[in-house]
């Protein structure tokens, strides 16, 4: 009988694994409830909300002036986004132990951060067009972010690099 067979199996740490289903699960999860949430609150239509995104590195005239090829941009960049979000969390939990240990709680923080980030400083410093600040759609944001961004990534990185 193999000793092999009666030890435990303990998974390696995976970090692309880690980064590519936190990434994935992200951006997948916060694009389709962006449309679902802002399509029936602001009455916006996916591409034209995928061109908003482009917008961010075209501006807001030539991005609604082009066709579906700005509205691909923007869901390249919203992945791009998604992607680097879930990068920057797994190499901050190689460090900080407490985000893998503690996921659910990280993720709830980490998409609220994900959230003030991208709106305090990554719009501003785009193309973008600024909507008037409204409370509702903060409150919003920031529920979308903890579970369709957080707790994706962290759920994520937690199951593949322990």
């Amino acid at each position: 009988m193999s000793t092999g067979s009666t030890l435990p199996s303990v998974q390696k740490p995976n970090a692309l694994k880690a980064i590519l289903w936190g990434g994935f699960l992200c951006g997948a999860l916060d694009i389709t409830t962006a449309f679902v949430v802002y399509g029936f609150y602001a009455n916006a239509r996916p591409i034209r909300m995928l061109k908003g995104i482009a917008s961010g590195l075209l501006g807001p005239e030539r991005a609604q002036a082009g066709g579906l090829e700005n509205a691909l941009l923007g869901l390249l960049c919203h992945f791009f986004i998604a992607f680097s979000a879930a990068t920057v969390y797994y190499l901050i939990s190689r460090r900080v132990r407490f985000l893998v240990n503690q996921a659910i709680v990280s993720g709830v923080l980490y998409g609220t951060a994900v959230y003030f980030f991208m709106n305090r400083v990554v719009v501003p410093l785009s193309h973008a067009r600024r909507n008037p600040f409204s409370f509702k759609f903060m409150v919003i944001g920031v529920l979308i972010h903890i579970f369709c961004v957080g707790l994706p990534i962290s759920l994520s990185i937690r199951r593949f690099s322990k």
